[in-house]
């Protein structure tokens, strides 16, 4: 996914989303701790700053450096660029070390990742007991059934030359996501909320 998004990363920025302040209270609501949360897939780092509402510390962690220069600065945020070269180690010596992080957010992301690889270095990180780690993506806007045809079918017929194993994901709500993590009872637990 590095530099994917580089050369548009200004309309990137202006194209996506905030999601609801509600959502990240929820979080933190679920964690007993607050000292240190992850923002993985930062991108420009909205999901981060709304993070750095409710935790001390957040790290916020992309692999375009181009997303990262545009991240609004906050004083409990922390962006850093995290390569795929990085290896696992140096990754968890980056963000807190093992057993440190309460909470770790991947807004609109998962779906590039390696999962295996993500969540290995998640297990490792997330505070045990009580650390907890919240997947999220947003489907296409729904605009008119005629317009709403063709983007799926451009989908469709795009999807099979994206060199990114669980692209498909996002696009299926992460209905078939695997989630090798304990439920916490809140948000679509693996059915998708569609059309909200």
């Amino acid at each position: 996914m590095a530099g994917l998004f580089d050369k548009q990363a200004d309309l990137y920025l202006d194209a996506r989303p905030n999601y609801p302040s509600e959502w990240f209270s929820k979080l933190a609501d679920l964690t007993d701790h607050h000292g240190l949360a992850w923002d993985a897939t930062t991108g420009n780092g909205q999901a981060a700053l709304a993070v750095a509402e409710h935790y001390e510390r957040v790290i916020a962690t992309d692999v375009s450096e181009s997303q990262l220069k545009l991240a609004t600065p906050h004083p409990r945020i922390n962006y850093h660029h995290t390569p795929s070269s990085m290896t696992d180690d140096e990754l968890v010596e980056l963000i807190g070390g093992e057993n440190s992080v309460d909470l770790i957010t991947v807004a609109q992301g998962v779906h590039w990742f390696d999962l295996p690889r993500f969540y290995a270095v998640a297990t490792r990180l997330l505070r045990k007991p009580g650390g907890i780690i919240a997947v999220w993506g947003y489907n296409d806007v729904l605009v008119t059934p005629e317009f709403d045809a063709i983007q799926y079918r451009f989908h469709a017929t795009t999807l099979p030359f994206w060199s990114y194993p669980h692209i498909q994901n996002i696009f299926d709500s992460y209905e078939a996501l695997p989630f090798p993590f304990e439920s916490v009872g809140m948000g679509s637990e693996g059915k998708p909320l569609k059309g909200s």
